[in-house]
């Protein structure tokens, strides 16, 4: 077990406002991404892709786009099978946009195409005789939960409120600002392949390529020194990473290959949908019964999971869950997976079954949750709200522009572990240290340096980070919430090993022991006699020619898994024109010992607004006809915009408890109860309930003419 973490109360850089060092270049341009790197003579690449939705290929002839000048390298796909349109089918790697635009034209105008049946919606894919999502008479429907727990039909019998309503979500794309895609440049006369990857994953890019051009990964750098968003979409090589690389490897030169903002939209991950019809009652106050029949879509092959009942506790419960094929891009994890999902759904439930029980909505999630940090921290919001002057009855407001409130809860586990750094103290007292994880966006190249200058009691800047790179030590892939509870336990236990291993070496000039040293406000000092001292600088001098290096990994006792949190939205609905305008969300989020307070609320301000972007604005349309995605462009996939910000207030659960739980990953957690507070909100200002995302003006409108009829 490592040394357990100071008190919070001592320390210097933990827990508190730390600018990110990476601030001033990624707002002045100077910081250099994956789409930004274009080494010698660099080729370009593009890629060919299938237009219809289910197809199988004929015929293909490269030969034109061969013998086009300019182009060096062409790739096409193995299979003939195409499932969704905009599905890979070829690539070319040219010395310009205009020459590699010119050869996938003449590629694509090349295939003889014979078109196959297709669905594109999951209502059509489940009725009988649907087309087969993957050919022929196989269905497109896979039973994935079936769970009976209870006696459920004897609680709904006794219960004293019951409530029924189908819920569902739509399917929200990744559409990171930064597509996806990579710069390979090929070394020849080493065999080697340099890598600059947009990516969560620098070590899985790794095995990726090396599989994919047949190298030892001894022969593949990988480098991300910055990421413009992956969401969980940008894991391992992918398909455009390993033909990039194959494309370098045949042309012998670098190539840059990055997906277009029509590709990002299709070809790259999403959200799966869900249609969640439920049953559930009450008594007492009391969840008692809960029966739902689900189902959602995660494309031509992947699930469409979510939890459900989710969070709060129900005795007696039947739940039917299916996976729907479409021929559409397959889902990809995205931040919280599955979790949004069940959490509209069932905070629309606990709201419906309040309203029927004449109880008050946040009362009834204290009475129905199990978690006592949740049941603490709903109390908490609901001061902050002032429910206590918050309408109880729906559409109090008498105007037109109705007011109302709704909340919402989460949970999630995470956890840490895995991660590996090194450490160098110089001569002349500089400190590096060298960790493989990647900063995603979420602040990680600070959280290094703010837990190295903790230990080391030295200032931030004292600190030089290198990370982002295969050829430092080892570290995960940035998903799941596991990322800051991996990597800053091992950068603590690294510069403790760093500490230790310079007491070792200047121990005899204080004529002491290593163990009676300590590291203080930018000196070294006896623990017995503090006057004893000597600054950071003349004690590294003592090291002469030999620096210290050291190395360290995650150990056990500083992080843990499993956290607790709470949203309140206040909104006006325009019942005139459907609109709906978040004016303040508050967000409760615990957050264990926190590295970098200015990334916690970061990290929770980010996601609260990509929760309201999904309960109100995101959606991806599919044409049922044609079988295509109609909006695949950030023009008409909306997604919330600067004049539509809320005041949103980030509020870090920081009990005692809370702390000595260690390093906890917060990345996740609270994008989950946005969309069903908002929702939730919606209903209580006009009274009317709208069941599926996104809540559009025009959703709005027809829930209050149902409601009025």
């Amino acid at each position: 077990m490592a040394i357990p973490w100071k008190p919070a109360s001592q320390m210097t850089h933990i827990t508190k406002n730390t600018t990110r060092l990476d601030g001033v270049v990624k707002v002045t341009g100077k910081a250099k991404y994956a789409y930004d790197m274009l080494p010698d003579k660099c080729l370009i690449g593009r890629f060919v892709t299938c237009p219809h939705p289910n197809a199988r290929r004929l015929s293909i002839d490269t030969s034109a786009a061969k013998a086009l000048p300019g182009v060096k390298a062409v790739w096409v796909e193995g299979r003939d099978i195409y499932r969704f349109s905009g599905d890979f089918v070829a690539a070319v790697a040219a010395i310009s946009d205009d020459v590699a635009d010119d050869a996938v034209t003449l590629i694509a105008d090349s295939i003889t195409w014979e078109t196959l049946p297709f669905v594109v919606r999951e209502d059509d894919a489940r009725q009988p005789g649907a087309p087969g999502a993957h050919g022929g008479d196989r269905s497109n429907v896979r039973e994935a939960t079936n769970e009976n727990e209870g006696d459920v039909d004897a609680a709904f019998a006794d219960a004293q409120a019951v409530i029924e309503g189908t819920w569902s979500t739509q399917v929200q794309t990744h559409t990171s600002l930064e597509p996806h895609g990579m710069v390979c440049e090929w070394n020849d006369a080493q065999d080697a392949i340099t890598v600059w990857a947009s990516t969560q994953g620098v070590f899985s890019v790794r095995e990726g390529i090396a599989q994919a051009v047949g190298l030892d990964e001894s022969k593949v750098t990988v480098l991300c020194d910055y990421m413009g968003g992956g969401f969980g979409s940008k894991f391992g090589s992918r398909t455009e990473g390993n033909v990039c690389a194959l494309l370098a490897k045949d042309a012998k030169q670098a190539v840059k290959l990055l997906l277009t903002r029509k590709q990002e939209q299709t070809n790259t991950g999403n959200r799966p949908s869900s249609n969640q019809w439920i049953k559930a009652a009450a008594k007492d106050g009391k969840l008692t019964a809960f029966q739902t029949n689900a189902f959602g879509t995660g494309g031509i092959t992947g699930g469409a999971g979510f939890p459900t009942p989710y969070l709060y506790s129900v005795p007696n419960r039947r739940v039917k869950r299916d996976d729907v094929f479409i021929n559409a891009g397959n889902q990809a994890a995205m931040r919280a997976p599955g979790h949004p999902q069940g959490s509209f759904a069932m905070e629309g439930v606990m709201d419906e079954l309040a309203y029927k029980l004449g109880a008050d909505r946040i009362e009834f999630r204290i009475n129905n949750d199990p978690n006592a940090t949740r049941r603490a921290q709903f109390r908490d919001l609901a001061e902050r709200l002032d429910w206590k002057n918050v309408p109880k009855e729906m559409n109090a407001d008498k105007g037109t522009v109705k007011r109302g409130w709704g909340v919402g809860a989460a949970t999630w586990g995470g956890g840490g572990g895995g991660t590996q750094a090194e450490m160098d103290i110089h001569q002349d007292g500089s400190v590096v240290v060298r960790c493989g994880t990647q900063d995603i966006g979420t602040g990680t190249r600070t959280v290094v340096a703010v837990v190295a200058a903790e230990q080391l009691s030295l200032p931030i800047d004292a600190i030089q980070v290198n990370i982002g790179n295969t050829n430092f030590p080892p570290s995960g892939g940035s998903g799941g919430s596991t990322t800051c509870a991996s990597v800053a336990p091992a950068i603590k236990v690294t510069a403790d090993n760093a500490l230790f291993a310079l007491f070792e070496r200047v121990a005899d000039a204080f004529d002491t022991s290593p163990d009676n040293l300590e590291a203080f406000n930018g000196s070294i000092r006896t623990k017995d006699d503090p006057s004893n001292s000597m600054s950071w600088k003349d004690a590294c001098a003592l090291l002469g020619a030999e620096q210290v290096s050291v190395r360290g990994q995650h150990e056990g006792g500083l992080s843990s898994s499993g956290t607790a949190a709470v949203c309140g939205v206040e909104l006006t609905v325009d019942t005139e024109t459907g609109f709906v305008r978040v004016e303040r969300a508050y967000l409760i989020q615990e957050a264990g010992l926190i590295i970098n307070m200015l990334t916690v609320e970061s990290q929770i301000i980010g996601a609260v607004i990509q929760g309201i972007s999904y309960a109100l604005y995101e959606d991806r349309i599919m044409d049922r006809m044609l079988g295509h995605q109609v909006n695949p462009n950030m023009e008409f996939y909306k997604v919330l915009g600067a004049p539509d910000m809320p005041h949103i207030e980030p509020i870090m659960w920081m009990t005692e408890e809370s702390l000595a739980r260690g390093v906890i990953g917060i990345g996740e957690p609270p994008v989950v109860p946005v969309a069903g507070a908002v929702a939730n909100a919606v209903r209580h200002a006009c009274g009317a309930r709208v069941y599926d995302l996104p809540i559009t003006p025009w959703k709005v409108l027809a829930a209050l003419e149902g409601a009025n009829a």
